[in-house]
């Protein structure tokens, strides 16, 4: 019996090293990182937001993203507002033999302000008005003048009696 224990052991240990060849260290035995949740919350919600890594969805709401290796970009959109982009930086704990890999993004949550998109003035055109033309300046009397109203001529009824 200890013969065919002792030829598995041996034949398993060639398997594993004809396996194991190409490989240099031990990655088979690190876990692969889970996919990272990252929440995506703006102001004013309902807004579409899309990840640069392909998963979208209205906010306020979760999406699971892979993990990835390095930063990555969230994109706002809502009608009459202008659009945002947010940064987002990727936080990757290798983990070690013992303890698992973990991926973390900062923010979480994702949050964008979005503004309120400015309307373009609208083009006024000025209404074609003619022009008016040019008075002739008003002649003014000489300074020893008499005022207006009044007659170069003596009043005949001045200084006569009162007729009756």
């Amino acid at each position: 019996m200890r013969r065919v224990i002792a030829i598995a052991l041996a034949g398993t240990s060639l398997l594993a090293g004809a396996s194991l060849g190409g490989c240099s260290s031990w990655d088979m035995f690190k876990s692969a990182p889970p996919p990272v949740q990252v929440q995506l919350e703006s102001n004013p919600p309902g807004a579409d937001a899309k990840t640069s890594l392909g998963p979208s969805c209205t906010t306020p709401c979760s999406v699971s993203v892979p993990a990835p290796d390095g930063p990555f970009t969230v994109s706002y959109t809502l009608n009459k507002y202008q659009p945002a982009s947010v940064p987002v930086n990727v936080i990757n704990n290798p983990g070690s033999f013992t303890t698992a890999a973990t991926v973390t993004t900062d923010p979480n949550p994702v949050f964008a302000e979005l503004q309120p998109a400015v309307p373009p003035k609208p083009i006024r055109k000025k209404p074609h008005r003619p022009t008016k033309p040019k008075s002739a300046p008003v002649a003014t009397a000489p300074a020893g003048a008499a005022p207006a109203g009044v007659s170069p001529f003596p009043d005949p009824n001045a200084g006569s009696p009162p007729q009756r």
